[in-house]
């Protein structure tokens, strides 16, 4: 059996991971700017989550959720204080397509509308619903095709104002910061006029942190920069640093029923593990003002080299645009420079390091970027 050729991949594998590096086959050291689409959010293999990981593996590795799973609750009491939404509830799930799916499902069940608003160049996951919402035609099979989502262009206030007038909406889905759209940032004025819109018309506010959440952005939800609160938050990627889980935290005006969502796998014991040893190690080496102060200063020496066209993103989360005739750094600086990094096509980098990247590799990435730049 073959597998099923849907990947276009670096001709690279990798054999050990510690921190932000991971070494090859043939023993060649990488610095990794990308975590593997931002999941990596405390380092590779650090060794509390490890030891985390490993005790629970000798206990109880999985059971489902028809009996008392104590982690979850352990979870959710942690994930609170840490995220300052104590008085939220939190659903356990598997990935970010998952949350979201469920995210937009738990809005139409609340207000029971069927409207959703999202926004161009948006991407929301590969599931039914999620994919329905994402801006990109190529991934939406004839089968998740809906009328019940509306697209407005990104910080287009007056066109979200009409949409609302003119429809019963039932959610609004964004994300803080896009992601594959090229890291653009959602304006203050932008989010508080959807919470804005979202109480007058009693539609729910979900803020997709998929990405952009987990301390990431230099707040727990880049949505925080704003001032306002969402109904439905959505998590994943930097939850389990690399162990699939996701979860959505809840308001507490939207009430849970028997049946209303479930999972097989969410919520599961080693996950939880994975979740909780995230949460310990990001409180303890404060590795959300680390990614806003290592973060701002990347920003501030990326913006001075003349070739870049634009700077954007907050904390380490952050697109950098090249010019159409330096689309190619991105891969010079991997096979010539060993350093991984992701893009949004045809001529953004992205940067999605681990919260726990140092200034050294900071700076590490800087030289070898000048000297990319100043070779073309």
């Amino acid at each position: 059996m073959q597998l099923f050729d849907v990947y276009p991949v670096n001709d690279i594998t990798i054999e050990k991971a510690l921190g932000s590096n991971v070494w090859d086959d043939k023993g060649t050291k990488y610095l990794d700017l990308y975590g593997g689409h931002a999941v990596i959010s405390i380092g590779h293999t650090h060794p509390h989550y490890v030891k985390r990981l490993t005790d629970q593996l000798h206990k109880v590795g999985f059971y489902s959720n028809s009996i008392h799973i104590p982690l979850q609750k352990q979870l959710a009491e942690k994930l609170g204080k840490i995220s300052g939404k104590e008085d939220y509830q939190l659903f356990l799930c598997n990935s970010g397509a998952e949350a979201n799916e469920n995210a937009l499902k738990l809005a139409s069940f609340h207000n029971g509308r069927k409207k959703v608003i999202a926004f161009r160049k948006s991407f929301h996951g590969r599931t039914s619903l999620a994919v329905a919402v994402t801006d990109n035609p190529k991934i939406v099979a004839p089968v998740n095709e809906t009328d019940n989502v509306i697209f407005l262009p990104w910080e287009d206030e007056a066109a979200l104002q009409i949409a609302f007038e003119e429809n019963d909406i039932s959610s609004v889905i964004i994300e803080g910061i896009q992601g594959v759209g090229g890291i653009r940032v959602a304006s203050f004025s932008f989010l508080q006029k959807i919470r804005v819109l979202c109480n007058k018309y009693e539609a729910v506010f979900i803020a997709d942190s998929v990405q952009c959440g987990y301390g990431r952005s230099g707040r727990f939800f880049s949505h925080d920069y704003a001032d306002v609160n969402a109904d439905i938050y959505t998590m994943a990627k930097g939850m389990g640093n690399g162990f699939p889980i996701g979860g959505i935290i809840i308001a507490p005006h939207i009430q849970a029923s028997y049946g209303l969502l479930g999972t097989t796998f969410g919520g599961n014991h080693l996950a939880c593990a994975a979740a909780l040893a995230v949460l310990e190690v990001i409180e303890k080496d404060n590795l959300i003002e680390n990614a806003a102060e290592v973060g701002a200063y990347l920003m501030e020496e990326l913006k001075k080299f003349p070739q870049v066209l634009e700077v954007r993103g907050r904390g380490l989360m952050i697109g950098i645009e090249l010019p159409e005739s330096l689309a190619h750094v991105k891969k010079e600086l991997l096979f010539k420079h060993k350093i991984f990094t992701g893009e949004a096509k045809p001529n953004v980098i992205r940067l999605l390091p681990s919260l726990a990247l140092t200034r050294e590799h900071a700076d590490e990435f800087l030289a070898a970027f000048k000297k990319e730049l100043e070779n073309n």
